[in-house]
């Protein structure tokens, strides 16, 4: 069990409120001492390193963490500097503690006890996702205050425009009468473009009930093979037991719809196209829901895959972001709704790629009665799903 050195002279009764409060927090946190050993690790550090905390009390620090790793680096330099250290992104992997360990690191001195500090680990896994959630919902704000002013400030004019293109039309010679149906379909283009941006601005309160996802997967993947996915194959890895989401139905439609049109556009004209839709549970972090001080679990995860070139690196911190595209006549404005409506419904969504395949990922609450659904075919039922 983990706890203080010293910790048995205490009293049975009198509790450590300073190892009821470590093991409370929701990361790992231990203690080296003079020697190296770790004197102290929570439960998150016995989860992180695999072992108890009576087994690294008996072990050197270096023992559990990689060769030459700069942690080590950096307690010297806390004990020496006798002043906490932060140092991002460490990568900590290794065959014991498993892949992609990159975390964010907290050094401090320990007050009164020399040589021994105390470090504080933070998983970029979880904090990738939580900064990632912010930016996006960062972004769907700026652009609703941008949808709001252009809606205000630029239709009215435009249609002052259409309107003298339209008598210019009727009036001026054959030559000119092009130029004037040109600035009638531009003004056109550009009101139908405020239009899209409109949706931005529309901050009611969400209407969420428990909506069944594989009902939702199975009307968007309906609308695509029957217009851009008909030459697409379709693979559905669904859980069948998967309670509901707590969600809008026509708001996760659209959602899924832009990702699956997306997802049909990367993989192109190729004979070999294929777009996956997956649903499983999992372990979710809390997280804020927009407009409540609650918070909650967010262990329902679907996600859109596709076997195509993948997105450009450069781009990929910034895809959520509005006006962000690769296509030549696109907006950039589809990613951008997306992550506003996933961030009204206090979930998240993510983008991993790489050379054919690309996954859209996104974590939602689950309905707070927490029903299991029924399934809506015998496919879904299905433990792999089934091709099309």
């Amino acid at each position: 069990m983990s706890g203080f050195p010293g910790d048995q002279a205490a009293p049975d009764s009198a509790p450590d409120i300073a190892s009821m409060v470590l093991n409370t927090i929701q990361h790992p946190v231990i203690m080296v001492d003079a020697a190296g050993l770790v004197c102290f690790a929570n439960w998150e550090a016995e989860a992180f390193f695999a072992a108890s905390a009576t087994h690294l009390a008996r072990h050197r620090l270096e023992t559990f963490i990689p060769f030459g790793s700069p942690l080590l680096e950096l307690i010297e330099q806390v004990r020496a500097r006798r002043a906490a250290v932060n140092e991002y992104r460490v990568d900590l992997s290794s065959p014991r503690l498993g892949n992609d360990k990159l975390v964010d690191l907290y050094v401090a001195p320990v007050a009164g006890v020399p040589g021994n500090v105390v470090v504080f680990f933070q998983e970029r896994s979880m904090a990738d996702k939580i900064d990632r959630q912010l930016t996006h919902r960062a972004a769907a704000r700026s652009v609703t205050g941008l949808a709001s002013m252009l809606a205000h400030e630029i239709k009215n004019p435009l249609s002052g425009i259409r309107g003298a293109a339209q008598l210019l039309e009727m009036t001026v010679g054959e030559e000119d009468r092009s130029l004037a149906r040109l600035i009638r379909d531009e003004t056109d283009r550009i009101v139908s473009l405020v239009d899209r941006m409109e949706i931005f601005s529309d901050e009611r309160p969400v209407d969420r009930t428990p909506v069944n996802i594989h009902s939702v997967l199975d009307r968007v993947k309906a609308l695509a093979k029957a217009g851009f996915g008909r030459n697409i194959r379709f693979t559905e890895l669904y859980d069948p037991s998967l309670p509901p989401v707590y969600a809008n139905r026509d708001q996760l439609v659209q959602v899924f719809l832009n990702l699956v049109k997306n997802a049909a556009e990367a993989v192109g004209d190729n004979p070999d196209g294929e777009i996956v839709l997956t649903t499983a549970y999992r372990p979710g972090i809390k997280l804020s829901v927009a407009g409540s001080r609650d918070k909650v679990s967010l262990p329902l995860e679907f996600c859109v895959q596709d076997n195509g070139p993948g997105v450009p690196a450069d781009l990929l911190p910034h895809l959520f972001d509005p006006f962000v595209t690769t296509k030549t006549n696109g907006s950039g404005l589809g990613l951008a709704l997306v992550a506003k409506i996933v961030g009204g419904h206090g979930g998240i969504v993510e983008c991993d790629s790489q050379a054919r395949k690309t996954t859209f990922r996104i974590l939602m609450p689950a309905s707070p009665d927490g029903r299991p659904i029924e399934p809506t075919s015998d496919k879904n039922s299905a433990p792999l799903g089934e091709k099309d």
